[in-house]
Order: structure tokens, then C-alpha cells, then sequence
């Protein structure tokens, strides 16, 4: 590994740094809660024994420990803003990785499906049985990679009726069937998750 590699894996990313940040942060306002009680009542203590001997002086002591504790307040305000800003940073960090994965994801899908194709229209034509064994051998593999990309076939029930937002429906034909139900599967879409990346082609029987 060269010195600029050792270099890069050294230094820190920034949301390492981010998370450090906060969380000495929050183990300082931890550590100043502690403190906080007994170190307000030796204060007041202090005044009166002051005021005892000079009220006005006592009086600008008051004065004093009022501001300090209002900079407190403002200083732990500003610690839970932050606090809150870093995490929802980490959520929109991690919202934009699973996207950028997603999309990454899908663009594969999508460039296989043709080569998919390209194999089972193979397997429908007459040829030699060991280059028709190597295709079919090659197709499962490939449908292999798919499933553990996440992709779902698409292969509506023959007799059910078409969803246009799953199913293209390529011609309307003569059949037995009841009228507007899918007569014939053409082409096999897919879908990721929740997404349709290709839409099934069939046949629906005539209305």
C-alpha cells in the first residue's frame, strides 16, 4: 500500500468526525448537569454571605450568576440543535446510499433482460441438443442472478384480468376464454421491491 492510500485510510471521514464531535458534546453537557446543583448552591450560598456584609455588591453577583446560567441554557440549546441536525444528516446520508444502491440495482436488471430474452427465444428454435443444454444452462444462471438482485418475474394467471400498471397488453384475439381476460403470456416483466422495471406483454381475449 503506498503512503497516499495509508494516508487516505488514516484520516478521519466527516461523519466520524461528526459523531465524535457529538459525542463529546453530549458527554460534556452530561458532565455539566452533574455539576450543576451543587456548584448552583454554593453560589447562593456565597450571595448570602455577601449581602450580608454589601447588599449592592450581592446584588451584582445575582446579577452575574443570572447571566451565566441564561449562557447555560442558550449553550445546551444549541448542543440539542446540533444533536438533532447530525442525526437527521445520518438519515439523509443513509436515505442517499440505499438510493444510489437501488438505482445501481436496477440499471443491471434492466441490461440483463434483454440477454434474458435473447436466451429463451433461443431455447424455442431447434438446434443442437449441446448448445441447446449450454443455453438452458447459461438461462438459469442468469434467472439465478436476478432473484439475488431482487428482481420478481411478472407471469400473470392465464383467464385473470390485466393490470394496466403491471401487464401491456400487446393485441386483443379470438378465445375461448371470457372476454377482456389474458389469453397469453408473451414476455415475463419484472419488478423491484415496490417498482415495476418492465411491464408483462400479453394477449387479451376479445371483448
Amino acid at each position: 500500500m503506498t503512503d497516499d492510500a495509508n494516508a487516505t485510510a488514516e484520516e478521519p471521514t466527516e461523519e466520524a468526525t461528526a459523531t465524535e464531535a457529538a459525542g463529546d458534546a453530549a458527554e460534556e453537557a452530561a458532565t455539566a448537569d452533574a455539576d450543576a446543583e451543587p456548584a448552583a448552591s454554593e453560589s447562593a450560598d456565597l450571595v448570602e454571605r455577601v449581602a450580608a456584609h454589601d447588599e449592592d455588591l450581592a446584588a451584582e453577583i445575582e446579577a452575574e450568576r443570572a447571566d451565566f446560567e441564561e449562557r447555560i441554557d442558550e449553550l445546551e440549546s444549541k448542543l440539542t440543535r446540533k444533536q438533532a441536525d447530525f442525526q437527521n444528516f445520518k438519515k439523509r446520508q443513509q436515505k442517499k446510499l440505499e438510493q444510489q444502491q437501488a438505482r445501481a440495482t436496477e440499471d443491471l436488471v434492466e441490461r440483463l433482460l434483454p440477454v434474458r430474452d435473447n436466451l429463451a427465444r433461443a431455447l424455442e428454435q431447434d438446434g443442437d441438443a449441446d448448445i441447446r443444454e449450454g443455453v438452458e444452462g447459461t438461462l438459469r444462471e442468469l434467472d439465478r442472478v436476478l432473484e439475488n438482485e431482487g428482481a420478481e418475474r411478472i407471469e400473470p394467471e392465464l383467464g385473470e384480468e390485466p393490470d394496466p400498471e403491471r401487464h401491456e397488453v400487446l393485441m386483443r384475439v379470438e378465445s375461448d376464454r371470457p372476454a377482456g381476460t389474458i389469453e397469453e403470456l408473451y414476455r415475463p416483466g419484472y419488478e423491484l421491491g415496490e417498482k415495476v422495471i418492465r411491464t408483462a406483454q400479453v394477449t387479451v381475449s376479445q371483448e
